[in-house]
């Protein structure tokens, strides 16, 4: 039998309030910030390859944000759920997909937050550093394992944080779009701590040069990442029952080179459960 979540369901709308009340990014508008059109057709490829032999349409996006993933999966025959902890993100995710279903909440709750089985899921964009202890990142990983079925993909994609940590490395590439008043700047400042913390300061200016100022703070917030390495990434799925696991340096499929790849993807599929009570 399983667990009541009738709690959930009565809860959500308060804790919702909350995180209102502190969502970070609630005036980041990363449809604007993302040349997502460009993104998708790069990650299409790979996601299509890991996501063919799927046991079921039915896909997890973790840290959903605007929704242009859930689109894109949709938009290919697949029945989408995202969760992401901005409530902002998860009104402009149902806007973006109306087919999809969006749950907000904190990731490592996924056990509770949705129902049902899945034939897969993505965390994508560097969501996965917003997790921020082991305890969270075991129980991200328990819940998940849960709900879906067995030999489910799962697509984790984030910075490659050995490089990050062994360069000192503070900036990412800036990314400029343009708007109907100048143009806006996406800066993304970076703190590496010994600790394994990241201070993470995402940050929007906006460009005229023929004004005076010509660069505008328009919006900067402080948070607070984990820097998950390769082997605390795939220590944690392999606990969680997570038995295979493939490992890329980009979703180009390239290799993972700790000193040199900028990102870090995993492709993790779980055991049958029974297999795991033996």
């Amino acid at each position: 039998m399983g667990a009541d979540k009738s709690w959930c369901v009565k809860w959500i709308p308060f804790f919702c309030t909350v995180a209102q009340m502190n969502d970070r990014y609630q005036r980041v508008n990363y449809q604007a910030l993302v040349d997502w059109r460009t993104r998708l057709t790069r990650e299409w490829p790979f996601l299509e390859r890991v996501l063919t032999d799927a046991p079921d349409r039915r896909l997890l996006d973790l840290g959903c944000g605007p929704g242009e993933h859930a689109r894109l999966l949709a938009s290919h025959g697949f029945d989408v759920v995202g969760v992401d902890a901005s409530p902002s993100m998860v009104e402009t995710a149902r806007e973006t997909e109306p087919s999809a279903r969006f749950v907000p909440g904190d990731l490592a709750d996924v056990g509770a937050l949705v129902d049902g089985q899945f034939g897969g899921a993505i965390c994508l964009g560097n969501t996965l550093p917003h997790i921020t202890t082991p305890d969270a990142l075991a129980r991200l990983f328990r819940g998940l394992r849960q709900h879906l079925l067995p030999g489910a993909p799962v697509v984790l994609q984030l910075l490659n944080y050995e490089r990050i940590f062994g360069t000192r490395q503070r900036v990412l590439p800036l990314t400029l779009r343009p708007s109907d008043d100048g143009t806006l700047v996406f800066l993304r400042l970076m703190d590496p701590r010994p600790d394994g913390r990241i201070v993470f300061s995402p940050t929007v200016l906006r460009y005229r040069p023929d004004a005076e100022p010509s660069v505008v703070l328009e919006q900067s917030e402080r948070v607070e990442l984990r820097g998950w390495t390769r082997g605390e990434v795939e220590s944690a799925l392999g606990e969680a029952g997570f038995g295979t696991r493939e490992v890329f340096g980009s979703m180009e499929f390239g290799a993972y080179q700790a000193g040199e790849s900028q990102d870090l993807v995993v492709v993790a599929r779980g055991e049958s459960h029974e297999l795991q009570g033996r």
